[in-house]
């Protein structure tokens, strides 16, 4: 597999730092979690639940059916931390289906494939462990794995993009160190997510559009915002038809097989937009048949604890001769939407209240740093952007491509990470904006690595590599270089600066401070049942 290519000692450190990062975050979410039987956080927790106020709906906290035993206590006890709030959901719908309608709101893929974990390859410690308890265990075990590969996958994709080994390879360890960490180890989607989205985007880049649509598909049922992605696909062929007609526009005898070609495209780019939408289709259906109308849902015994757990909580079962949700009545009846408007209040500026000013707060650092990222982009190239990437200009024939963040291929990117920032800002629990972004677009870690390579003399060098451009001719104070391609182990350059951080410019300190602090007191408030973004 090139994903795990020998050949790349870059690759080889993205993945082995990635490791020890999630060794390092499983170890210290165990240790603070057992941090809270000795008291010393309970000042933290009335702290910050007055000042970041908790989601109106009660954490989902579903009845356990069985005794837990020896082992499932001590698993509890240490991982326990990583199963909190949405968590919750992910781990209940593995284990029982999509019983409550509101758990609906969670995409199948994610906990299918817990549970298939689980169930095969955990199969042998079925007389150890109860099944909520392997089914945790296997969603830490997945998660460490597809952070680790969405890693390699973001760096991967960096080098083809950018065409800039250095910055791909400083983007690629920063995302092991994302702020939205916590919710890479927890049992949440994201990890999963951000894999799959990185590698359809680099399998994109290489030409491989029946791949990348795979990907894609397999990304919208994981998460609902996997549906903008089909975007990737208009703009990549788009372009490639803008810019074939513009070269061919001289010569009539051309018209026909570009009209052929227009064809071509135009199914290639339907049939790979509805592989985009089908999942999300043939979840809405699933959701209909089990709640809309007497019968029409497949019929099971539900628990008693968890038929009092809807009638105490208000829950709407599913496959119950109930009256129908209103969704069910109109016209195009989706469940997500229903679920966000009626059970989280989601919509345009209903967020925008003084009491959610700490939300904003939190959300505060990658809203700047992702407007920033916009903006220098627009600034570094107004007619690309004008003229949407789809000119053929002869600079771009005659002179070397730009290399680094504001190279012309990063604007799709721009454009994404862009609409998702506005989308999560005006219209979602601004809170989620950090690992929203962090978990479906590689802009925030490029960016962070630009800022880094462009304003960090720590980090300039003399010389280049057959991928990078340096963006300064002088000396590295620590007086060595960055790695180059294919000799040797590579530096990293995150540990040389968090190993000089006295020595690192106020912009550095910034950026890597949001990054170490988000990283560190995400595990710190969410693994103690804390509010968090």
């Amino acid at each position: 597999m090139e994903l795990v290519s020998r050949q790349d000692p870059h690759l080889r450190e993205v993945m082995w730092f990635a490791v020890c990062c999630r060794a390092l975050t499983l170890l210290l979410q165990a240790s603070l979690l057992s941090l809270l039987d000795f008291n010393p956080l309970f000042f933290f927790q009335a702290l910050f639940n007055l000042l970041i106020p908790d989601h109106a709906a009660d954490a989902f906290s579903p009845p356990r059916l069985s005794e837990p035993g020896l082992w499932d206590l001590l698993l509890e006890r240490l991982l326990g931390g990583l199963s909190r709030w949405d968590a919750e959901h992910f781990l209940f719908i593995a284990e029982h289906g999509y019983l409550y309608e509101h758990n609906c709101a969670f995409f199948p893929l994610y906990p299918l494939s817990v549970r298939a974990v689980a169930e095969g390859a955990l199969w042998p410690l079925q007389p150890l462990l109860r099944l909520r308890s392997r089914l945790l265990l296997s969603a830490v075990l997945l998660n460490s794995l597809f952070s680790v590969l969405a890693a390699a996958a973001l760096y991967k994709l960096g080098c083809v993009v950018l065409r800039c080994r250095r910055v791909a390879f400083l983007a690629a360890v920063l995302f092991s160190l994302s702020p939205a960490n916590v919710f890479m180890a927890a049992a949440y989607s994201e990890s999963m997510f951000a894999f799959l989205a990185f590698s359809a985007m680099w399998q994109l880049e290489k030409g491989q559009s029946w791949l990348s649509g795979l990907l894609f598909s397999l990304a919208s049922g994981v998460r609902a915002n996997g549906l903008i992605n089909a975007g990737f696909f208009l703009y990549s062929h788009g372009k490639r038809f803008g810019l074939q007609l513009q070269g061919g526009l001289g010569s009539v005898r051309k018209l026909p097989p570009l009209w052929k070609q227009l064809l071509s495209l135009a199914s290639s780019v339907v049939l790979m937009c509805a592989g985009s939408f089908l999942p999300f289709a043939v979840f809405q259906y699933y959701a209909y048949m089990m709640f809309c109308g007497p019968g029409t849902g497949l019929e099971r015994a539900v628990p008693q604890p968890l038929l009092q757990l809807a009638l105490d909580k208000g829950y709407r079962l599913g496959a119950t001769n109930g009256g129908e949700p209103p969704w069910c009545s109109q016209r195009f009846p989706v469940v997500y939407s229903y679920i966000q408007d009626t059970y989280w209040n989601v919509g345009f500026l209903r967020y925008f209240e003084l009491r959610q000013i700490p939300n904003f707060l939190l959300a505060l650092p990658v809203t700047l740093l992702g407007a920033w990222a916009a903006w220098t982009y627009t600034i570094a190239n107004p007619r690309h952007c004008l003229t949407l990437g789809l000119e053929r200009r002869k600079s771009e024939e005659e002179d070397k491509p730009r290399a680094g963040f504001c190279c012309h291929a990063v604007f799709v990117y721009v454009v994404h990470a862009t609409v998702l920032l506005a989308f999560g800002f005006f219209c979602m629990h601004v809170q989620v904006l950090t690992r929203f972004l962090g978990s479906s677009s590689p802009i925030l870690y490029w960016f962070s690595a630009h800022l880094l390579q462009e304003h960090e003399p720590l980090l300039w060098s003399e010389g280049t590599d057959n991928q990078t451009a340096a963006p300064r001719s002088k000396k590295s104070l620590l007086g060595k270089p960055p790695g180059s391609c294919g000799e040797g182990t590579p530096e990293n350059p995150l540990v040389r600066l968090l190993t000089s951080c006295r020595l690192i410019t106020p912009l550095s300190k910034c950026i890597l401070g949001f990054f170490l602090s988000y990283w560190l007191l995400g595990l710190v408030l969410h693994c103690n049942f804390l509010p968090w973004t």
